[in-house]
């Protein structure tokens, strides 16, 4: 492959990048949406189509795992056949089985429709975050770019509840599908308007064999890792993770081999990039456990509606994005690693103070908490993003974005497993059955705390009372134990940055004005861009 002359840094980003970015916006806040707004909406489907059990798994679970098992394909094909080309043909996919999806008459098509749906929405992060690092040269612009995509997404997944109830307050369950619909239409008229196209012309063919072993790597993963999450250990599961990574090992040799591989593995050549998705993958791991039990409390101990605890996640939602949009400024004068490490280190002491969270008047202390932990989210999830992408060659963004995304991904479902079965363990070894409680009720109640919220309204007023609040106990000390894990696991994370991001720098100002870049970032580009 001949060498790719750099972009030039100096260039200043103009009104049409800057609508453009809103533009992007449109369906990063539409997946994040999708993700949660399907909770609330569940048991009025239930009621409509009657799936089984398995069936309403599926329905949960199959649009992220198609979107996860697919990034790697489509941020490599963004990067072939043009960048803006797949965001729109993504754009008009989702917009066709979102409809299909609202409409689905049994279980069985709901399923199929919410898998295309994953399929679809998978070209549109590495599309949207790839585009980015083409409109926005300037690495200062870029950054604060990236801070509003990212605080798009946090945001959706925050609101996405709020809307969902809204939604369904005045329509039936499938107009939480048709939401992105007109999203999709102003996407699809603005987009060759304000967004530049942008291809490798040198990439070859993808190879198909890669595409399905990535697919059949992440799949069986993320697969094995949420039932992990769902049912406790089991030999099944823990297959599962073990035949992914084994066809994962499989695919990195492949790509090894192959003159034009679907993941360049010389990506990881770059020492800030690969600390990146390090601590990207690490500290998710404590976010997707930590956020598995807030919201579980906020639901199941203090009563609230899904929209309630939806509206009670909102100021967490606005901490981050505040944090990810101070996070350009503040690295324009620090080291990234420091204003990584920092805010990692805030939201160390968010989970801390999870651990003096009570059953009964917890409420406040809890949501002091979760914003504490969403700046340190907020900040990473900002300059994390802008340093893989930014640390990369353009012609490389696509796979570099969808490589962000998985790494969350991943570190999001580990985090749901491991945390989630210690703090199941915790609830199981500490509750404290009152004497009152039925022998169905007790059996029910050991399993989980849902159980014991479902078996204490078959109960009478004072042996419910009981069995519930023995419950909130139980739960709320794994919530304790859960804080601590994840104030190890982000303190961990802190320290990494500090120490393999401490000569990294965002946007730093020459003596002209002009942003230099990171000496480091221009050496890999300059050893990526020839073989």
């Amino acid at each position: 492959m001949s060498s790719i002359a750099p972009e030039t840094p100096s260039r200043k980003a103009g009104p049409r990048e800057w609508l453009g970015l809103a533009v992007l916006a449109l369906p990063t806040l539409l997946i994040s949406l999708d993700q949660s707004v399907l909770y609330l909406a569940l048991p009025h489907l239930a009621e409509d189509l009657r799936p089984t059990g398995t069936q309403t798994l599926w329905i949960m679970d199959i649009y992220g795992f198609l979107i996860a098992g697919f990034l790697i394909t489509m941020g490599a094909l963004g990067d072939r056949i043009g960048r803006r080309r797949l965001l729109m043909i993504g754009a008009t996919a989702v917009g066709i089985t979102s409809v299909a999806a609202a409409y689905s008459t049994s279980a069985e098509a709901l399923i199929v429709t919410r898998a295309l749906l994953g399929v679809a929405a998978a070209t549109l992060m590495p599309s949207t975050l790839a585009l980015i690092g083409n409109m926005f040269h300037d690495p200062y612009e870029r950054g604060r770019a990236i801070a509003v995509w990212a605080g798009c997404f946090m945001g959706g997944t925050a609101l996405g509840p709020a809307i969902g109830g809204v939604m369904l307050e005045f329509f039936w369950w499938g107009s939480v599908f048709l939401l992105g619909v007109p999203v999709m239409a102003v996407l699809l008229i603005v987009a060759p308007l304000v967004l530049p196209e942008y291809k490798n012309a040198e990439a070859g063919r993808i190879d198909l064999f890669s595409v399905v072993l990535s697919l059949a790597s992440i799949l069986s993963i993320i697969y094995g890792l949420k039932e992990l999450a769902r049912y406790g250990f089991a030999s099944a599961p823990v297959a599962a993770i073990g035949v992914g990574i084994a066809i994962g090992v499989l695919f990195v040799s492949r790509q090894g081999k192959l003159a034009e591989p679907l993941l360049d593995l010389k990506l990881f050549r770059v020492g800030a990039f690969t600390a990146a998705l390090l601590i990207l993958m690490v500290s998710m791991l404590a976010t997707g456990g930590g956020y598995l039990f807030i919201s579980g409390f906020l639901q199941m101990v203090e009563g609230l509606s899904p929209m309630e605890a939806g509206l009670w996640m909102v100021p967490s939602a606005i901490a981050s994005i505040i944090a990810a949009q101070l996070a350009p400024v503040l690295a324009k004068r620090h080291a990234l690693g420091t204003v990584i490490g920092v805010g990692l280190l805030i939201g160390t002491i968010g989970y801390l103070m999870l651990v003096f969270v009570d059953p009964v008047g917890g409420l406040p202390l809890l949501m002091a908490a979760f914003v504490i932990i969403f700046i340190g989210v907020g900040t990473f999830g900002a300059l994390g993003t802008t340093l893989v992408v930014g640390s990369v060659p353009p012609e490389r963004g696509g796979s570099a974005a969808a490589l962000s995304s998985i790494c969350g991904d991943l570190g999001n479902a580990l985090g749901v497993a491991t945390l989630g079965s210690l703090g199941a363990a915790v609830y199981r070894d500490s509750l404290d059955l009152p004497a009152d409680t039925t022998p169905g009720a007790a059996d029910a109640a050991k399993a989980s705390m849902e159980n014991a919220v479902t078996a204490a309204r078959d109960l009478p007023a004072e042996p419910s009372e009981n069995l519930l609040a023995a419950a909130a106990q139980a739960y709320t000390n794994g919530l304790n134990v859960i804080g601590v894990a994840c104030a190890v696991i982000t303190a961990t994370s802190a320290a990494l940055a500090l120490a393999m991001l401490r000569k990294s720098r965002g946007a730093t100002p020459s003596d002209d004005g002009t942003p230099e870049r990171d000496a480091k970032s221009e050496t890999a580009e300059n050893s990526l861009s020839t073989t």
